[in-house]
């Protein structure tokens, strides 16, 4: 790592343009559009119970979400930051007048017919759900101020994702349409949120090495996104193979 580093405290400072597209360029190689499990629930070839285990084991990396931006927060002395950050808290925890991303996401687990005690009481979720997200947390409360805040601008992709899955969930389990309203918020929120990231990173990285463990801290994130598929099509799709203490689906016709 300190080789790597060294080698690129060396090389020149990328452009902004050069910059912004690495990001893009790591968007479309890694973010987790791409994944098989994702493929089949566009597709319409996931069972209701592979949308339960996925509903539930989302809701615990949804639950995680106020807690890592907190971790961000408290690491900022400038009170311009915190001001724009805290509402990514609010937006997830609700501010009181109206539901937050959290209770919008236990929405759809009831939708999918589980109740929403399993989901807050974690019951059932998979380990590697349990220990991706948990890495999550501990990257931005260890990691640079810089790459805490790179490691989010996976939400410079969403947008497009979630356009996607709101329609084909319409389109292939209209069973679920109830519990959509978490995306809808987020085509608004996403895009602001991600804006004023990426115009920080941008000012925050002076140097070429800070330049490159943003762009890392991406990849970072995007890795931690598909590991949690990686899991989930493990257990329930091939081999389904889920671990003890897992979430069990009921078997289907």
């Amino acid at each position: 790592m300190t080789s790597s580093l060294h080698a690129s405290a060396e090389m020149p400072l990328l452009t902004e343009a050069e910059f912004l597209a690495g990001f893009y360029a790591i968007g479309e190689e890694r973010y987790h559009h791409k994944h098989p499990f994702h493929l089949l629930m566009h597709e319409g070839k996931l069972t209701r119970c592979q949308l339960q285990a996925w509903a539930l084991n989302r809701y615990y990396y949804q639950s995680r979400i106020p807690i890592k931006d907190a971790a961000i927060l408290a690491r900022s002395e400038d009170p311009v930051f915190r001001l724009a950050w805290r509402k990514r808290i609010l937006d997830h925890d609700g501010d009181g007048t109206g539901p937050g991303g959290i209770e919008k996401w236990l929405c759809l687990v009831e939708a999918t017919g589980l109740p929403r005690d399993l989901a807050l009481r974690s019951a059932g979720i998979l380990p590697a759900t349990r220990y991706a997200v948990q890495a999550y947390v501990e990257f931005v409360s260890t990691r640079s101020h810089l790459e805490a805040v790179a490691s989010s601008l996976t939400e410079l992709f969403s947008k497009k994702l979630i356009t996607l899955r709101m329609d084909r969930l319409r389109q292939h389990y209209p069973w679920l349409s109830s519990g959509l309203d978490y995306f809808t918020g987020r085509l608004r929120q996403a895009p602001e949120d991600s804006e004023f990231a990426l115009a920080w990173v941008v000012k925050h990285a002076h140097t070429r090495t800070e330049q490159d463990l943003a762009h890392a801290a991406l990849r970072a994130k995007c890795d931690i996104l598909w590991a949690q598929l990686d899991a989930l099509y493990f257990a329930y799709v091939n081999p389904g193979w889920p671990p003890p203490g897992a979430f069990q689906p009921a078997k289907e016709s």
